[in-house]
């Protein structure tokens, strides 16, 4: 199965300004010392200019990979939608058997996150959820073995912790 193409504004947002940054800064500021490095004369010997040289070749692959991938993802909107099942973007609440939660966002492959709670839509949990609905129980093989979960809330934003 291929990656898919699905990627929510913030993810693409972040793209493109990892992009920007690449191009418009990085790559200017490391040519720069690349050209310093050059005056310095043999070439063969000069450990500046060979990383430098190294570091424009993998910001230019970085680069290429990111104009190609950003022409290939489909922004998906997010909002103003019903949270009765669980679509590309939702925020949901999961309870284990040990009645612990845990809250993942559903996004694109481009822009999981574990620390943030981002889940790709293609991992096993993100395939598990989506579409599924408001209290509806499912169990999921895990590699310390199978886990039964349920949905307790679906929700297009971020839930808040504590109290309202």
């Amino acid at each position: 199965m291929g990656r898919s193409d699905y990627i929510t504004a913030e993810g693409m947002a972040q793209i493109q300004g990892e992009l920007d940054a690449l191009w418009s800064q990085e790559r200017p500021r490391v040519t720069r010392e690349v050209s310093t490095a050059a005056a310095h004369g043999d070439r063969s010997e000069n450990a500046e200019y060979i990383y430098g040289k190294k570091r424009l070749r993998e910001i230019d692959r970085r680069v290429r990979y990111l104009r190609k991938r950003i022409d290939d993802l489909t922004v998906v909107a997010v909002g103003d939608r019903s949270a009765d099942r669980v679509l590309f973007g939702a925020w949901v609440t999961l309870e284990d058997e040990d009645e612990e939660t845990r809250v993942y966002r559903v996004v694109g492959p481009d822009e999981f996150d574990p620390a943030k709670g981002w889940l790709s839509m293609d991992s096993p949990m993100g395939r598990a959820v989506l579409g599924r609905a408001l209290d509806e129980e499912f169990e999921l093989e895990r590699p310390k073995g199978r886990a039964a979960f349920r949905i307790i809330a679906i929700a297009d934003v971020e839930p808040r912790e504590g109290p309202a």
